[in-house]
């Protein structure tokens, strides 16, 4: 796959392939500094996959081995194999997004918060869950913000105050620079977040429940989001999760050790809310944190059916299990490669739309606003702006004024009118759209 919309924003900030485009509201900085290390100096997409497929793959490993003496082996490697076999964690592992990484640094977080609160002389403990909330608030703070409450909360309950002020550094030096850049490019903290509630469509009280089980069926964005729900098939393991949620409860209350599950079922619920309560849109992405913390405790419900049982019914439950798990890695892998297949198409068309630009003398450096100019601005090489929209960052006279200096395009789709101030501009079709040129 090419590079995504998002993933060219966060990607073209530090890479030299192109000008950086325009960085919203809601965004933080982690994902470009993550990618730095490879995108600063190769243009290489299939190298970027893979530097993120391997750095993403030992991040799952160290926040499972966060959670080492508290699960056995066993179980934390079958929560490992549930959480990397859905097809939205293949999807977006090899991808410059934060939200694997909100659920890695959740994941991570949760289990030293454990560990630390059984042993208070466990330094390392302690440090690690500041590390991992600052992953978080690094990629994304408010996300970070939601799924620490739990713990904050159990913390102040017990008056641990080294497990407050551990999250607290870990925000604070996570969130600083997103912090730092709202007083200095949008007015100030409450500025910034009202600008980020406003692109997000208005944060309130609006249920995203069927918004998230149409998004299920591969789609990257539900935005708006109609249609049928896909088919049963699809749906079924995301109705399974909180059944085998509350059975891992239920055996956790049982063994006497609940804060153990309770703890990751609670930061789930809460890194959940604002995705499933708040927001009139859906993209299955947004849940990764949730399923990752959801794994350990279903896992350990997994443990349970296939160990608990009277030896005679045993290899029942082990047969019923094992089908299960078969059934629900072929529906994973089903959707994952439409979700591919579809994405793969769409970032095609970005790459020959840019390639036609090149033809038709739009070559950088060059300026590039209308329909999808960002993702495509960054395949041709050139800067991209909008005068309206989110993602406005210049004025009609910035653009008039580009003209006179760069080749100009505004980019329609087929039907679609130019901007006002691009009606006299000379209008040339390039793979399945139209480019207004300026003279």
């Amino acid at each position: 796959m090419g590079l995504g919309w998002d993933e060219v924003v966060y990607v073209s900030q530090v890479s030299a392939h192109g000008p950086a485009a325009f960085f919203s509201a809601p965004r933080a900085r982690g994902v470009s500094l993550l990618v730095a290390p490879v995108a600063s100096w190769s243009s290489s997409t299939g190298l970027l996959r893979t530097y993120l497929a391997l750095l993403s793959g030992l991040g799952l490993f160290l926040g499972l081995r966060a959670w080492r003496g508290l699960f056995p082996p066993r179980n934390l490697a079958l929560a490992g194999a549930l959480f990397a076999t859905l097809w939205v964690t293949l999807f977006y592992g090899p991808q410059a997004m934060p939200n694997y990484w909100v659920a890695v640094g959740a994941l991570a977080a949760v289990g030293l918060f454990l560990r630390a609160r059984a042993d208070r002389r466990d330094r390392r403990a302690l440090w690690g869950f500041g590390v991992s909330v600052a992953l978080m608030a690094w990629m994304r703070p408010t996300d970070a913000v939601w799924t620490v409450l739990p713990l904050l909360a159990v913390a102040v309950r017990a008056r641990q105050w080294g497990l407050l002020a551990a999250p607290a550094a870990g925000l604070v030096a996570g969130a600083a620079e997103w912090v730092v850049e709202a007083y200095a490019g949008f007015g100030g903290l409450g500025e910034r977040l009202a600008e980020a509630a406003r692109i997000q469509g208005g944060l309130g009280w609006n249920i995203a429940v069927l918004d998230q089980l149409r998004s299920m069926d591969g789609r990257a964005l539900c935005r708006p989001c109609g249609g049928p729900l896909p088919s049963t098939a699809v749906l079924l393991w995301w109705f399974a999760l909180p059944l085998l949620a509350a059975l891992g409860a239920a055996v956790a209350v049982r063994t006497r050790r609940p804060a153990r599950t309770l703890l990751p079922l609670a930061c789930a619920a809460t890194a959940g809310i604002p995705y499933l309560l708040m927001i009139g849109y859906a993209a299955p992405r947004f849940l990764l944190p949730v399923y990752a913390l959801l794994a350990i405790p279903v896992a350990d419900a997994l443990a349970f059916l296939l160990t608990a049982p009277a030896r005679a019914w045993r290899p029942v439950t082990v047969t019923l299990v094992s089908l299960g798990l078969a059934a629900h890695l072929a529906v994973q892998y089903a959707v994952l490669e439409r979700a591919v297949d579809r994405t793969t198409a769409a970032h095609r068309d970005w790459a020959r739309t840019a390639a036609a630009l090149h033809r038709i003398g739009v070559r950088p450096p060059c300026l590039l606003t209308g329909e999808e100019a960002i993702p495509i601005a960054f395949y041709a090489g050139c800067s991209s702006a909008n005068v309206t929209g989110h993602n406005a960052n210049i004025t009609r006279e910035g653009v008039e004024r580009a003209t006179r200096r760069m080749p100009v395009a505004a980019l329609a789709e087929p039907g679609g009118r130019p901007p006002p101030y691009a009606r006299t501009w000379r209008p040339l079709p390039v793979a399945g759209m139209y480019a207004f040129v300026a003279p």
